[in-house]
């Protein structure tokens, strides 16, 4: 599988625009979903343009939270691809206009390999998927502890390693993770840089990370 970061506060290349948000697609062999949309749809749509990430082709959109800077590019995302089944909070009533809505609650099984946390604390869902390594965690923004995070996506399996937000999560915490990538609102990223040399890895619009 391979995360692409689309949106996010910084960017690890030229040519892509920086704001505050995040969006990354997440391919396996057998999806192509979108995990969160940004703040703002034109950038949202540039990125995905100059990173060669063509949104006909993406089958599902995966919402974390309905905060503005998580769904503010989705509206301009559907009108350009409304095919897609969008998985979402149960407290995201606006949501309208993809091919199929989903409701997710409690952890859900959305194709093999794949999965939601469901809705921790009453916040957040977290889309974890298999890899030959152990479960991959792609989060918004980490809002529950990051201990109640990894619990709960440790019931698909041995967790390898988390990308996105890590918000106010302290290092120590992902001590037992072997990749860490944390974007967007993370609060002590320097300090997992160098608490986490040979783990930790540089995010930013145009991030590509493959995993086996």
């Amino acid at each position: 599988m391979r995360v692409v970061i689309i949106y996010d506060n910084t960017t690890s290349r030229a040519g892509l625009k920086a704001d505050w948000g995040f969006s990354a697609l997440v391919e396996t062999e057998e999806r192509k979903i979108l995990f969160d949309t940004g703040a703002d749809g034109g950038i949202l749509l540039s990125n995905m343009q100059k990173l060669k990430v063509d949104p006909e082709k993406i089958e599902d959109v995966f919402i974390s939270h309905p905060h503005w800077d998580h769904i503010g590019g989705l509206p301009s995302f559907l009108r350009l691809n409304n095919k897609v089944k969008l998985w979402i909070p149960s407290y995201f009533p606006e949501a309208k206009n993809a091919r199929e809505i989903i409701e997710v609650k409690k952890p859900t099984k959305l194709y093999e390999g794949i999965y939601s946390t469901g809705e921790l604390d009453g916040i957040e869902q977290f889309l974890c998927v298999e890899t030959r390594k152990g479960i991959l965690i792609i989060a918004g923004c980490s809002h529950p502890r990051m201990g109640h995070i990894l619990k709960e996506a440790s019931q698909f399996g041995k967790v390898y390693g988390i990308i996105g937000g890590l918000h106010g999560t302290r290092p120590e915490s992902l001590k037992e993770l072997e990749l860490i990538c944390p974007t967007h609102c993370t609060q002590y990223k320097s300090e997992m840089r160098s608490l986490y040399p040979e783990k930790y890895i540089e995010g930013g619009a145009g991030k590509i990370i493959e995993v086996e």
